[in-house]
């Protein structure tokens, strides 16, 4: 009985070291594995705080950048327009010098024309009123008459041209 107990004894030694041994390389493996999934998180969290720096550099630049643009968008149409501010100024420093009127609202006449053509270029488009039928969308009523001769709806009078900037309305 003893050599029984004795063998079961050293089955039962070997059956522990046997767990013992299988626990003890399960518990590298899963250290190991840890490990590695800790190491490839911090290299996605890495690149990913990279990638968001970037992105709100970018986003930065962007922005200054629309800045800049707004700051001097207009540069070009001004050059445009100085050029006819300075017919103007020519004109009447002409005008002065010799009283010649004609040849100042002749000068004035061909600056304002200057000026509608590059307003047309930008987009700007006169509204017709005058004798047209009223289109809320288009036109600000000042007042109402009612005149037998006209059409119900009939813009009588302008007295402020209304201009559209490239189809939308900026000013009735």
């Amino acid at each position: 009985m003893k050599k029984d107990k004795n063998e079961e004894h050293l089955k039962s030694e070997a059956a522990e070291n046997i767990e013992n041994t299988v626990n003890e390389t399960i518990e590298d493996d899963v250290t190991v594995k840890v490990d590695k999934l800790e190491k490839e998180l911090e290299e996605w969290k890495s690149a990913y705080t990279r990638k968001l720096a970037d992105f709100q550099n970018y986003s930065k630049r962007k922005d200054n950048e629309l800045q800049e643009m707004k700051k001097y968008a207009a540069e070009d149409l001004i050059i445009r327009i100085l050029d006819n501010v300075d017919n103007l100024e020519r004109a009447i420093e002409a005008s002065k010098g010799n009283k010649d009127f004609d040849s100042l609202i002749q000068g004035v006449e061909m600056t304002l024309k200057g000026i509608a053509e590059v307003l047309n270029t930008e987009g700007l488009e006169e509204i017709e009123a005058d004798g047209k039928e009223y289109d809320p969308y288009e036109h600000q009523a000042m007042m109402v008459e009612n005149i037998e001769e006209k059409d119900n709806n009939t813009v009588l009078d302008v007295f402020k041209k209304g201009y559209k900037l490239k189809g939308k309305v900026i000013r009735p």
